[in-house]
């Protein structure tokens, strides 16, 4: 395969400094961003955001992704890893050299 630069996303970086330009685009035009966001109506909007997104997690995404961390994530690659960092510091053969096979010559 060969790399294809017209399917690349954007990376974390690009989204930080997009984010400075769209503020520096609203100054520009006279926003301020501390007045908009101390609005009554932009507040009662945010909390009702808060709020629904915080109903959607804890009613549908919570047991799966606890699951998912908890019993697949730390248990096996965290722990593994952990396991091995501390063979390696302590001079001992990690999993993979205990694990592959050996040529006897």
């Amino acid at each position: 395969m060969f790399y294809d630069k017209k399917n690349r996303g954007i990376s974390i970086i690009g989204l930080l400094l997009l984010g400075v330009l769209v503020i520096v685009v609203l100054g520009y035009f006279g926003v301020s961003l501390r007045e908009v966001s101390q609005n009554p109506d932009v507040k009662d909007n945010l909390n009702y955001v808060e709020e629904e997104s915080t109903g959607f997690w804890n009613t549908y995404l919570k047991r799966p992704a606890s699951y998912l961390w908890n019993d697949v994530w730390v248990t096996l690659f965290w722990r593994p890893f952990i396991d091995n960092m501390q063979r390696i510091r302590d001079k001992l053969p990690t999993d993979i050299e205990l694990n592959s096979p050996g040529v006897n010559i």
